[in-house]
């Protein structure tokens, strides 16, 4: 009875290994959905498009963005986490959904149970960027000076409450010690375009992946990298410490998740793609314009460093006293 056991056991397991084998194997037979939960173009739209399209051409099917833009990234997080599991739909979302937890009191999904993490996709630093109509600052530092000087007169845009820009501009002015007025949009992409107009806001605190097409065209000017180091993209933008503003480091992140229940071998597939994808001269050189490395963090190891983004931005969001009601 042991050996028959034993033998059971081991044909079951072979079986089951099998068939994840054969599912992984069989996948994609149709087209796969990304979820990008905010407008087209912005810093998310950045990466998602293009490794979308190499994607498509690797995997063999195509891979379609479904932009569901509103409420900070929060509202597409949603409709992501009811997809089926069905290793069709996956989620690219970043550094702003490991600071809503701290600052929406009322989530219909948790980042952290509903989905499962596929792969880290981008770690672009933020940049401060500015409009010259609208502010005569051409340095960090004057900008500052004349942020103190008009208290509350300065605006900042942000892709909506609770994203990593507007906690960007929260830490920003905690260290500077200024009041700028927070103003909220429904993405990056329309708040470059006020920004680019010259209308109602004065900088975004924005991630360099969605500024660099601007500052290369001379339509707004980047006054320094919240990094430790200089941006190879563009080597004449001081950082931040060397502009005279010490701390302020402050990097955004896009990822890629899957919803909870999708097929683990699918899961591993995709990231495996995904990271073959990233590795490609082509993909390579879009991120390196975009001011962006390629991470080569999937599965369990962006789980950890999603976990430790969340704490940390919950301290930044206690600080500042961010809250959406």
């Amino acid at each position: 009875m042991r050996r028959i056991l034993i033998l059971t056991t081991a044909v079951l397991a072979a079986a089951t290994f099998g068939a994840h084998g054969v599912q992984a194997q069989a996948w994609p037979d149709k087209p796969v959905t990304f979820v990008v939960p905010f407008p087209a173009g912005g810093g998310t739209d950045a990466f998602a498009r293009p490794l979308a399209a190499h994607l498509g051409n690797q995997i063999g099917k195509q891979v379609v963005i479904d932009n569901r833009g509103g409420a900070g990234g929060t509202v597409g997080a949603g409709v992501a986490a009811r997809a089926a599991p069905d290793g069709y739909t996956f989620f690219i979302g970043g550094a702003h959904h490991a600071i809503a937890p701290s600052v929406y009191p009322k989530l219909d999904y948790d980042i952290e149970k509903d989905f499962v993490p596929v792969a880290l996709l981008a770690q672009p630093p933020q940049v401060v960027v500015v409009n010259a109509s609208r502010t005569s600052a051409t340095t960090l530092k004057q900008l500052i000076d004349e942020a103190k000087a008009k208290p509350g007169k300065l605006s900042y845009g942000s892709a909506g409450n609770g994203t990593s820009h507007h906690l960007a501009g929260e830490l920003f002015k905690i260290l500077t010690k200024t009041d700028i007025t927070h103003v909220p949009y429904r993405g990056a992409g329309p708040a470059m375009q006020d920004l680019v107009g010259g209308q109602g806001i004065e900088m975004i605190f924005d991630g360099l992946g969605s500024s660099a097409a601007q500052i290369k065209a001379g339509r707004i000017k980047a006054l320094a990298v919240a990094s430790a180091k200089r941006s190879a993209a563009f080597p004449d933008v001081p950082t931040a410490k060397e502009a005279g503003l010490d701390g302020y480091e402050v990097s955004t992140w896009y990822a890629m998740w899957a919803p909870k229940g999708t097929p683990a071998a699918v899961v591993e597939r995709m990231a495996k793609e995904v990271t073959t994808a990233m590795n490609t001269p082509e993909v390579k050189e879009i991120w390196k314009n975009n001011g962006s490395e390629v991470p080569n963090m999937t599965g369990a190891a962006f789980g950890t460093f999603l976990g430790a983004e969340i704490k940390r931005w919950a301290e930044v969001a206690k600080a500042s006293g961010a809250r959406i009601d």
